[in-house]
């Protein structure tokens, strides 16, 4: 059975604990690893400058309509991750990213579920046709969760992520909205 999970707009709190799990060397080494000034790196935004900025930087990031960004809570109202959709909309597409910070919850399918939910909310309420995730060939949990959800392996991507000193290939993968009320049907029957 997969835990309950809900997507709301971000607080101020959820962006300052994000930093911290982003500061945690798993956590970033999963997601985007460090920049060349060894702050962790993030998709999207710079988390600090957001906390520091006024008001219109915090809109320009959060009420971005080409940008839905999200703050994950569990059933038990606790933040967890973060999830995010990059919109093309004269090609109905996003891209999606999904971050679960807390490492306690990691393969206990609060990531597969927060990418339902944002899948619900991509094609259900936005009315995309496409998304698509780009995922690191050294994330290989990720890599599953989203074979696992259905997404299709499109491409790949040559040297398109650093960790440390190496570049990584990763794996595009995409799934359709026409395809999306089959695989999430099955997935769910597979989980009771």
């Amino acid at each position: 059975m997969f835990p309950q999970v809900s997507l709301t707009a971000p607080t101020r709190d959820d962006v300052e604990r994000l930093m911290g799990w982003l500061e945690d060397d798993e956590v970033n080494t999963s997601w985007y690893g460090l920049g060349d000034d060894g702050q962790p790196l993030h998709a999207g935004y710079v988390p600090s400058h957001v906390l520091e900025g006024d008001e219109n930087d915090w809109d320009r990031v959060f009420n971005d309509d080409n940008r839905k960004v999200f703050a994950v809570y569990s059933s038990e109202g606790e933040h967890i991750g973060e999830a995010q959709l990059v919109i093309e909309w004269p090609l109905l597409e996003a891209q999606a990213f999904i971050l679960v910070g807390r490492k306690d919850l990691w393969h206990h399918h609060y990531g597969t579920i927060s990418l339902v939910s944002l899948l619900d909310h991509a094609f259900n309420d936005l009315g995309l046709h496409r998304i698509w995730v780009d995922v690191p060939e050294y994330n290989k949990p990720a890599l599953d969760m989203v074979e696992h959800i259905g997404f299709v392996v499109e491409g790949h991507f040559r040297k398109a992520h650093r960790r440390g000193d190496q570049w990584f290939d990763s794996y595009a993968l995409g799934l359709l909205a026409e395809e999306y009320p089959r695989r999430r049907s099955r997935l769910m029957e597979s989980s009771v």
